[in-house]
């Protein structure tokens, strides 16, 4: 069995919302269907769609759209993969936390009932992160109840850093890690491109960087920023889990132990590898060398299965494959762990299965 917890889902249900922010899919003068959020317009693409347009062979706005909409062609490209499940999530140029909090707040409900109704298609095999507006946690906390409680949502997904100003350590984010905890389910860390904050010089940012290096950079200033602002010694059963390989931390991980201590400030009351429990990571990472060096130094207890699912650095092939590891810490790994954090019933998703097959 395998559940695939980094799964992105962009549903036209929740674009075209703003007149400014959109967010929108828009057609280039090239031929071109580009993301645009505000000023910022994402440079990211993959070959064969420039071969499309170069082609004039491209998509328009609605067949993007369509191929999304349909669960069945997500349905498809899962058992192309072996994928049993996914928790899909929405794109984290959706997060909306730059946004005026007029918008903000009824967008992160619209994005919730909308990525419930996708789920619904499907419901033994598709899941949901909630999206939450963060720059005011106590919405933010009533939006994370409803959507855990009413909508069957599986936790939170977030960014890693700066939600309307607010970080990770601001105590004014507790009513977001007591919802958290009230209903025993973790946030999910995928970094935003932090130049959509950044107005009329949105697209200065050369290279796609607050994207490509920045993400991990966020995701690696949330573990650091949670541990030295004392969340988890206010909240112990917090628990995060942090995509794209845990950002930088398990390849700094000594070093932030280290130097933890050495601060002017800080607020955790134990050391910084002790904290460890509250966090999982995955094994999005592209060389097999690093997939099995985190198994080792993190261990399989601590591991889930994300393969950044229709992102354009996607892992298509499957991550486990090549592991030094015995069965019982794989299945933990793919299946185990997932359905353990987010309370996810296997037994329905096989007999979903089984009728597919029939």
């Amino acid at each position: 069995m395998l559940i695939d917890l980094h799964a992105h889902a962009p549903l036209p249900g929740y674009y075209n919302q703003h007149p400014h922010w959109g967010p929108f899919f828009e057609k280039h003068p090239d031929g071109d269907v580009k993301l645009r959020v505000g000023h910022w317009i994402l440079t990211l693409g993959s070959p064969e769609r420039r071969a499309l347009v170069k082609a004039g062979k491209a998509p328009s706005v609605e067949e993007y759209f369509a191929g999304w909409a349909n669960a069945e062609n997500r349905l498809a490209k899962m058992d192309a993969a072996g994928q049993d499940a996914q928790v899909v999530s929405v794109p984290s140029h959706c997060y909306m936390y730059w946004a005026e909090e007029e918008f903000a707040i009824p967008y992160a409900r619209k994005v919730n009932d909308v990525t419930r109704e996708y789920c619904d298609q499907q419901p033994d095999r598709l899941f949901g992160w909630c999206t939450a507006p963060l720059q005011n946690p106590v919405a933010a906390a009533a939006e994370i109840r409803r959507a855990c409680t009413e909508l069957d949502m599986k936790g939170l997904v977030a960014g890693g850093s700066n939600f309307g100003g607010l970080e990770f350590d601001d105590p004014a984010m507790d009513p977001v890690w007591e919802a958290l905890c009230d209903v025993d389910l973790p946030m999910f860390i995928h970094g935003y491109n932090q130049s959509v904050t950044w107005g009329e010089d949105a697209n200065t940012d050369r290279y796609e960087t607050t994207a490509i290096v920045g993400m991990q950079y966020d995701e690696t200033k949330c573990f650091w920023y949670m541990i030295n602002g004392g969340v988890f010694d206010r909240f112990p059963n917090l628990k995060v889990y942090i995509t794209h390989g845990g950002g930088y931390v398990p390849y700094q991980l000594g070093r932030l132990n280290a130097t933890n201590r050495n601060l002017d400030t800080y607020h955790n009351k134990k050391d910084m590898v002790d904290y460890l429990p509250n966090f999982y990571f995955d094994l999005e990472l592209h060389e097999p060398v690093m997939r099995q060096a985190v198994l080792e130094l993190i261990g399989a207890d601590r591991l889930l299965y994300g393969s950044n699912f229709g992102g354009s650095d996607a892992v298509r092939h499957d991550l486990t494959d090549g592991l030094k590891i015995s069965s019982e810490d794989l299945e933990k790994i793919r299946w185990k762990n997932a359905a353990e954090l987010l309370r996810i019933d296997v037994s329905k998703m096989g007999r979903a299965r089984q009728v597919e097959a029939a």
